[in-house]
């Protein structure tokens, strides 16, 4: 294939780095003053990469619709319907980070910027058909994670975060990266169909431990147990658009990654790797339903809420089936509406002289003092737990269907059983904002950016969100079809 088709294949990443390069220039000249600027132009430039992953996702038609530069990269129906949910994600974020750095004098043009070179790496993730493209792709989306996740300087929470992600995140790459070697030692290839044509002739006990790693490594990026230790802590200490964006566009793309590596190159060698991966599933929707019973910071709780639903997802991964894909996508896209949802509401949360309120003491009686907010931070709390009718219920029960249908009815009960416990501190933000006595002032209004994303959200999330279910599974089928070849 020639440079000039591999370069349009990749138009989203391309543009977006041409953006950002631009973007970071003009930040370097004008300075602190044209950071709202920036994240106009950021964002718009975000929606053009999913408007143009979109058009890719149409060319694709479920298969593989082309491979870039000697395939290094894949343009297909699912890379494309994973970038569009990280585009769409981290241009959310965007809308919502301004009004928050305003507030503490933290906001500077080099924000947008590194969004968009984060996403940049998100994609290069989720579409990379060769080891050392997702590792590329990788490293570049942790690097500015690291400098987000630290960047209110004078705040010691964020700088505390800040180091713990990069400490661990290090040693996450670092777990890869040798596996990464396991694999090639064993294989002599990086490309991921000649490590699956290299594993049907022999799959040897140190290709499994190369395959081991990479899959804990990819483990910890997604945040499920036992590789969640990070994610409370580095929620909690984060500034909360961050956090937000966080929980939504790198949790896609830990995940398509991880979808990707297991389902394209280690295809063959499902009964490998489904036991590690139906424990990683049943312990983090246990933990993270049971760490979260305690929690009174509003973000840390979240924390362990996502730990939760890492699980779910992760059953869908378990049935190893283009259903499962498609369950564990669909999922997917309700949770980035469920959290980013979340993570709006609480930025609205704001006593009236502009700080932040994150605890369960702050939102005592919300209802009477803000009864929209509270009514919207209750569908989102009843989708997360997934209850009926609201689209939460519809994200669980596909990738129950998806395990029942691959004789995975162990794994499904279980996981029904343990979603109940979930419920509970679920319930509790019902409790406190309905029939608690206030006990904090709040903000009376918020601005127009920010009801806007919480009403798209909340309109996905609630009943409306029934519509999407027959183009949704359609989309998410093409995508898993992109694996049926491997499967």
């Amino acid at each position: 294939m020639s440079y000039a088709s591999s370069l349009y294949l990749t138009g989203a990443e391309v543009g977006l780095s041409l953006v950002g390069l631009v973007l970071l220039l003009v930040s370097a000249w004008s300075g602190p003053r044209s950071g709202r600027m920036l994240t106009v132009i950021a964002g718009a430039a975000l929606l053009a990469a999913a408007v143009f992953s979109i058009h890719l996702f149409d060319r694709a038609s479920g298969d593989v619709a082309a491979r870039a530069f000697g395939d290094l990269y894949r343009a297909d129906a699912f890379g494309s319907f994973a970038k569009v949910l990280i585009y769409l994600a981290t241009a959310a974020v965007l809308v919502v980070t301004p009004r928050f750095f305003a507030q503490v004098g933290g906001y500077r043009g080099e924000y947008p910027v590194l969004m968009l070179f984060n996403a940049v790496g998100m994609g290069m993730m989720v579409s990379a058909s060769d080891l050392m493209t997702l590792y590329i792709g990788l490293e570049m989306s942790s690097l500015s994670s690291y400098i987000l996740a630290s960047f209110l300087r004078q705040d010691d929470r964020s700088a505390e975060a800040g180091l713990k992600y990069f400490v661990l995140g290090a040693l996450a790459s670092g777990i890869i990266l040798y596996g990464v070697s396991l694999v090639y030692g064993f294989t002599g290839t990086t490309n991921y169909e000649g490590i699956r044509a290299a594993f049907d002739t022999n799959f040897s006990t140190g290709a499994l431990f190369g395959v081991v790693f990479v899959l804990a490594g990819l483990a910890f990026k997604v945040s499920a147990v036992p590789f969640h230790m990070w994610t409370p802590d580095v929620y909690e200490g984060a500034p909360t658009p961050v956090t937000a964006f966080f929980a939504s566009a790198p949790k896609v793309a830990a995940m398509g990654m991880l979808l990707r590596m297991a389902m394209d190159p280690f295809a063959g060698e499902v009964d490998s790797w489904r036991q590690i991966v139906i424990f990683a599933a049943l312990a983090s929707i246990v933990v993270g339903a049971l760490g979260a019973i305690g929690q009174q910071n509003l973000k840390r709780l979240l924390a362990y809420s996502s730990i939760n639903n890492v699980g779910f997802i992760l059953i869908g991964l378990a049935a190893a089936t283009p259903a499962g894909v498609a369950g564990a996508l669909t999922y997917l896209t309700i949770y980035v509406a469920m959290v980013v949802g979340s993570f709006t509401a609480l930025l609205m949360l704001r006593d009236p002289t502009g700080n932040n309120l994150e605890t369960f003491a702050d939102i005592s009686g919300l209802s009477t003092k803000r009864p929209a907010l509270a009514w919207s931070l209750l569908a989102v709390m009843f989708s997360l737990a997934g209850i009926p009718p609201l689209f939460g219920f519809w994200g669980k029960f596909v990738v129950f269907q998806a395990a029942v249908q691959a004789d995975l009815v162990a794994l499904a009960v279980i996981g029904i059983a343990a979603s109940v416990i979930g419920a509970f501190y679920y319930l509790k933000f019902i409790k406190v904002m309905f029939f608690d006595e206030p006990v904090r002032e709040v903000e009376a209004s918020s601005p127009i950016g920010h009801w806007a994303v919480l009403a798209v959200c909340v309109a996905i999330i609630s009943p409306l969100g029934y519509l999407l279910t027959i183009p949704l599974g359609e989309w998410t089928a093409q995508a898993a079809a992109s694996f049926v070849a491997a499967m």
